[in-house]
């Protein structure tokens, strides 16, 4: 489609990697990565790294898979050793230097969730387009174009503590029936189905906007406020930092409800042994954690948690990759033999 070939390369592939399968470490947005280069590659083609993350952005959304671009973009524009803060609209990427002193440790929850075929992950996209629209419409803003809570706050030119403000004034905590979204928004039940609702949302009945708005106005602060810290290096930089983690998983747990038992275990029992701070990553309902950890306890806690959380059942211990220290590496990369 995007160079108009008729008769691509055939290509013989074979698939291999460590990232446990369904545990919110991106494995599904690397593969869509590597199946682009490899699919550049053999085809002669370049393209530039954000027009690679667009079509690989846009090959994840045919399957049904209704993710952002951030994990696309990270995966080609990593660099070993630093973090990234990404932001879109305009779309770029900062390097951020982590501190010192501590270690980020992934530990698997073992319980796995399918975007693709489950109906959590899109309920909640759905739900942040809903509270878009109730938003901007209460702001005069032109409605049925805005589509994102960030579109929202670009037109009013409001910071995302103005914006948190806001949600209080307009959202109510209360579930909003699909007639009570119909008032606000002066269409019919016809409209809001065939206009707005995607075809895995159309049984849904109710929909929580204020605690959706709020946890993604919420932690996008937190990011910010993330960076600022990493950028200051205050004496107590990893106690802030860990602070904000644990912030984040809370409202992940009870604002954007992604969370599951096992989760919250597994978050108890990390920082029980010694992690400053620890939440979910990736979409959630089960996946991994990522927790801080002095690198002086590091040992301890990995003994700890290994005893704790894995080794008291079968299955979890049975499963390789399940508790590992990490550091910012490198993105995707073609190696080719001399």
């Amino acid at each position: 489609e995007h160079f108009g070939l008729n008769n691509p390369t055939g290509m013989n592939c074979l698939l291999d990697g460590t990232i446990p399968p369904s545990s919110g470490l991106s494995s599904s947005s690397a593969l869509v990565c590597c199946a682009g280069l490899v699919t550049l590659r053999a085809n002669g083609k370049t393209l530039s790294k954000v027009e690679k993350k667009e079509i690989c952005t846009k090959s994840e959304h045919y399957i049904g898979t209704e993710g952002g671009g951030m994990e696309k973009k990270i995966s080609f524009l990593a660099e070993e050793g630093t973090a990234k803060l990404i932001e879109f609209s305009p779309l770029r990427a900062t390097d951020v230097r982590l501190p010192s002193g501590k270690k980020n440790v992934i530990a698997n929850s073992c319980v796995e969730m399918n975007k693709a075929a489950t109906s959590h992950f899109k309920k909640k996209v759905m739900e942040c387009r809903l509270a878009t629209k109730l938003l901007s419409k209460s702001k005069g803003l032109d409605w049925k174009n805005m589509l994102r809570l960030h579109d929202v706050q670009t037109k009013l030119g409001v910071s995302l503590e103005e914006m948190l403000t806001i949600v209080e004034e307009v959202l109510h905590p209360e579930p909003y029936s699909t007639e009570e979204i119909c008032k606000c928004l002066g269409i019919s039940l016809e409209e809001l189905h065939s206009q707005i609702l995607s075809h895995n949302t159309q049984d849904v009945s109710s929909f929580k906007l204020y605690q959706r708005a709020k946890h993604v106005y919420g932690e996008a602060a937190r990011v910010l406020e993330f960076k600022k810290i990493c950028s200051e290096a205050p004496a107590n930089a990893i106690q802030l930092l860990g602070e904000l983690m644990n912030q984040s998983y809370i409202s992940c747990r009870e604002m954007y409800e992604c969370s599951c038992p096992e989760l919250d275990r597994l978050v108890d029992i990390c920082l029980q042994f010694g992690a400053i701070g620890s939440r979910l990553t990736g979409a959630g309902w089960g996946g991994c954690t990522v927790s801080m950890v002095p690198t002086d306890k590091l040992n301890s806690f990995l003994k700890n948690v290994k005893k704790t959380y894995y080794q008291t059942n079968v299955q979890r211990l049975a499963l390789e990759n399940s508790l590992f220290a990490s550091k910012p590496g490198r993105g995707a990369l073609v190696f080719v033999e001399a």
